[in-house]
């Protein structure tokens, strides 16, 4: 017999402020790729890099690092959502936007953007989405254990 556990009360508060944050990361995705000017600007003025150059750097991105963005991105808005609706796939979805995340890092630090005259934010904010998702991997993984998720 297989019997689901209670839901504990802090999977909604996880699952409601990764979904938040990873929203976030997909309007980042959508507002780089539809190449906002206006957005761009305000994300490249700590780093030193103009538009321009942001938007001939993403242009010129190979397949597979636009691949793993897209992965690290849909795959963690997609685990978040898969863990409020308590399913057990939050864990590969979670894990998939790792695989994207590890390689977008891999991309991200053997091809810098060119003019970037200060890296240690979009490092510092790296590592930060780094442990977070890690966190939401085991958490998941925790969560699908316990049997909270199905």
């Amino acid at each position: 017999m297989n019997t689901v556990a209670k839901t504990p009360w802090h999977l909604w508060a996880v699952g409601f402020v990764t979904l938040l944050w990873n929203g976030f990361g997909a309007y980042d995705y959508l507002m780089s790729k539809a190449e906002n000017r206006e957005y761009l600007e305000g994300m490249m003025e700590p780093t030193g890099v103009t538009v321009d150059a942001a938007i001939a750097y993403m242009d010129a991105m190979p397949l597979w690092a636009n691949i793993a963005w897209g992965l690290g991105v849909w795959g963690a808005v997609a685990g978040s959502l898969l863990l409020l609706l308590r399913n057990r796939f939050a864990v590969h979805a979670f894990l998939l936007s790792l695989v994207g995340l590890v390689f977008g890092m891999i991309h991200q630090w053997t091809n810098p953007m060119p003019g970037m005259t200060d890296p240690t934010t979009p490092i510092i904010f790296t590592f930060v989405i780094f442990a977070i998702t890690i966190f939401l991997v085991w958490y998941a993984r925790r969560m699908a254990a316990a049997g909270v998720l199905r």
